[in-house]
C-alpha cells in the first residue's frame, strides 16, 4: 500500500482528535460542571468524603506512590466549585488555620503514603507522610504529626523524599 498525501491527511484527521482529547488535564474542566463531565474526563475518584461543613469532596490521588493529587467538592446540585491540585505547599499551609483531625487531614488531601510513629517516650506521635512535587520540581515528603495519642495535627514540615536521595547523591552509579 503507498501512502499517498490524500492518505496522509485521512490518516492525520483521525488520529489528532485522539491525541488531543489525551492532552486535556483537570485543568480544562470548568466551575460548575456537573459531576458526570468530572468523572468522563478524570474517572471516578479514588477517594471520596464529607467535609465538616457535610459538602461532598472528590480526591483523585496518586498516592502511596505517585506526587500528584486532586480534588474538588461537589454542591447539592450536582455541581463541582473547581478541580485543583492538592499536594503542594500553598494548600498545606491551610494547616495551619484551626484544629485538624485525621478525618479533617484525610478528607483535604486523601490517604496518605505512609502512617507511622516517631519518636520515644513523651515525644512518640503519630505520623503521615505524603509524596509531592515541591514548586513542581523537588521530590519531597509532608510529614503531619498528630501528636502521642493521634487526636489532632501539632505540627507540620517538610523534606526530601529519600527514595530519590541516592539519585542525587550517587550520580555516578555504584
Amino acid at each position: 500500500m503507498m501512502f499517498t498525501p490524500k492518505l496522509y491527511l485521512r490518516f492525520a484527521s483521525a488520529i489528532i482528535p485522539v491525541l488531543l482529547s489525551a492532552c486535556s488535564t483537570y485543568r480544562d474542566i470548568p466551575s460548575n460542571s456537573p459531576v458526570d463531565a468530572v468523572y468522563a474526563k478524570m474517572g471516578p475518584p479514588s477517594y471520596q468524603c464529607k467535609t465538616k461543613d457535610g459538602v461532598q469532596r472528590l480526591i483523585w490521588t496518586q498516592q502511596p506512590n505517585g506526587q500528584y493529587a486532586y480534588a474538588t467538592n461537589v454542591s447539592s446540585t450536582g455541581h463541582i466549585d473547581k478541580v485543583v491540585s492538592i499536594l503542594n505547599e500553598d494548600y498545606f499551609r491551610q494547616l495551619d488555620k484551626g484544629t485538624w483531625t485525621q478525618q479533617d487531614v484525610v478528607c483535604m488531601f486523601g490517604p496518605p503514603a505512609e502512617t507511622g510513629r516517631i519518636g520515644w517516650g513523651e515525644k512518640n506521635e503519630l505520623i503521615w507522610t505524603y509524596r509531592y512535587k515541591q514548586s513542581n520540581y523537588w521530590n519531597n515528603l509532608m510529614y503531619v504529626y498528630f501528636g502521642r495519642y493521634g487526636e489532632a495535627v501539632t505540627h507540620y514540615h517538610s523534606g526530601p523524599d529519600p527514595r530519590y536521595e541516592r539519585d542525587r547523591f550517587f550520580i555516578f552509579g555504584d
